[in-house]
């Protein structure tokens, strides 16, 4: 491997180079929830695709060691929802360890099928599961759209560099 001086000093594979390009490719921000046998479970997702119009199926990926795993592993379905740039909090909230992620301010209800519905996002879908996709430490999981509102109002929140941040013009 040789370096070219318009593109650096290539890496080889690693974590750290995933994360260190990763962290340059701005994502929508998302929240996964699910019932689980303890109550909701719920985390911040970047990982969230449409994957397919007809059926409708989106795809996110979850770590296994992941708080949410155990719950996301064994729900028929899931909840997504897609946050505005006003909920940095909430997204930074699902994203921590060990939070009360439904306890207030958090603002949710039961929606279809069980699946907790957060308030004030800008769209949220109910999805049935239809596989979880080993992936290294990961699962990818799919999932069929049931029933969803895109009727929120606002613009989208982003990750990037590390960060959460509002879409600019």
């Amino acid at each position: 491997m040789t370096a070219s001086p318009d593109l650096g000093t290539p890496q080889l594979a690693s974590p750290d180079l995933l994360r260190s390009v990763f962290r340059r490719h701005a994502a929508g921000v998302a929240v996964i929830t699910a019932p689980g046998g303890g109550g909701p479970v719920g985390f911040t997702a970047t990982s969230l695709t449409s994957v397919s119009a007809e059926p409708p199926v989106i795809s996110f990926g979850i770590g296994v060691g992941a708080s949410s795993w155990p719950a996301i592993s064994e729900s028929d379905h899931v909840g997504v929802h897609v946050l505005g740039e006003h909920q940095q909090e909430l997204a930074a909230t699902f994203a921590r360890s060990r939070a009360d992620r439904f306890g207030a301010p958090t603002r949710w209800r039961k929606g279809p099928e069980g699946v907790p519905v957060l308030d004030d996002v800008l769209a949220w879908l109910v999805c049935r599961v239809v596989a979880r996709v080993p992936a290294g430490d990961h699962r990818i999981v799919l999932a069929e759209v049931v029933m969803g509102d895109p009727s929120g109002a606002g613009r989208p929140l982003l990750y990037h560099q590390g960060r959460f941040n509002g879409l600019r013009d």
